[in-house]
């Protein structure tokens, strides 16, 4: 078989490559000489992802507030929290900076799929610790990366962990019902494989300062676990001026919560001025005299609300109420 002519022979490719080397066969006649070019690896995973992590931003936000006011309450420890912003990250590089040991609990977060992470640095453990006993935090003392937690110590987890969970379900109420479901407890956070390496996953950091005490606890979603509702969190930010059916319903829960709230109503039908030496010198017996006003007032937490007429109604004492007092407005002169 017979080789095709339109190979160069030996002697063309040598006399070709002398050419070049010689300056004599022009080099720089290709196309698109000038175009710019960007690496792109077709395995990875496209980080332009469309989720707005601002929205990510305000549930923190929220979150935070509640679950400082709840350390307080269950382990008497009031940390500085400090949310960092949403970072975006492959999942190797997550655990590339967390040796352990850690609290690492793995998490699933109906109606979300796929599994979350929630890990609790050891520092803010010890801290918290020191002081529910009333201890002041120094910061917890290297151990052993396979040390696991005392029984003491994994108690104080369970507690933040719960307290956590509590929070962000509330966190995430205005934007839609979750719930936290825990799945398993490790102290290497290599074995909670809630993505492979280069999956990428969405951390939510928030650091703890308690006395010299430094800690954190991070939040780690799976970006398939809120891909699905990524429009959900961009409408969520772009209506965010009050006029949509979240902020809506947020504001009439608020109206029927307060409507719920108890006050303490009297029934004022007048008033004496005394000073102490004339209340301490009465004795039984003795008359107090006063200017009835036309209608007596009803005042509600030390406040005036309405003018009233006193009755009866059947077998019970009642009040009519004949008016609104307008509150006072202080001028200044």
């Amino acid at each position: 078989m017979e080789a095709s002519s339109n190979l160069l022979t030996p002697e063309e490719m040598a006399a070709l490559a002398a050419g070049i080397q010689d300056g004599s066969v022009e080099t720089d006649t290709g196309f698109n000489e000038n175009a710019q070019v960007r690496k792109h690896d077709l395995s990875a995973e496209d980080s332009t992802l469309g989720v707005n992590v601002s929205s990510l931003d305000m549930i923190n936000d929220r979150f935070i507030r509640s679950f400082r006011l709840g350390l307080l309450e269950e382990l008497r420890t009031s940390p500085r929290m400090i949310p960092k912003s949403v970072q975006l990250m492959k999942f190797g590089e997550y655990l590339a900076d967390r040796p352990p040991p850690l609290a690492v609990n793995v998490v699933m977060l109906p109606p979300l799929r796929g599994q979350s992470m929630i890990i609790i640095d050891r520092n803010m453990i010890v801290s918290s610790l020191e002081n529910f006993f009333g201890g002041v935090s120094k910061g917890a003392a290297p151990v052993p990366p396979g040390r696991a937690f005392t029984p003491t110590e994994t108690r104080v987890i369970n507690i933040i962990l719960d307290l956590f969970f509590k929070c962000m379900k509330e966190a995430w109420a205005p934007l839609m019902e979750i719930e936290f479901e825990k799945v398993s407890s490790e102290i290497n956070p290599n074995f909670a494989q809630i993505a492979d390496e280069n999956d990428l996953v969405i951390l939510c950091h928030f650091e703890s300062e308690n006395g010299d005490a430094k800690g954190y606890v991070d939040l780690v979603y799976p970006y398939a676990t809120l891909k699905p509702i990524r429009e959900l969190l961009r409408s969520r930010v772009q209506g965010a001026g009050g006029h949509n059916d979240s902020d809506r319903k947020w504001t009439q829960d608020i109206h029927e919560a307060v409507g719920d709230a108890k006050l303490e109503a009297q029934v004022m039908l007048g008033n004496i001025d005394l000073t102490i030496g004339a209340l301490n010198q009465l004795q039984a017996g003795d008359i107090l005299y006063f200017k009835k006003d036309k209608n007596a007032r009803i005042v509600i937490n030390e406040i005036p609300a309405f003018e009233c007429i006193v009755g009866q109604s059947g077998p019970n004492i009642a009040v009519k109420i004949e008016s609104v007092i307008e509150p006072e407005v202080h001028k200044e002169h």
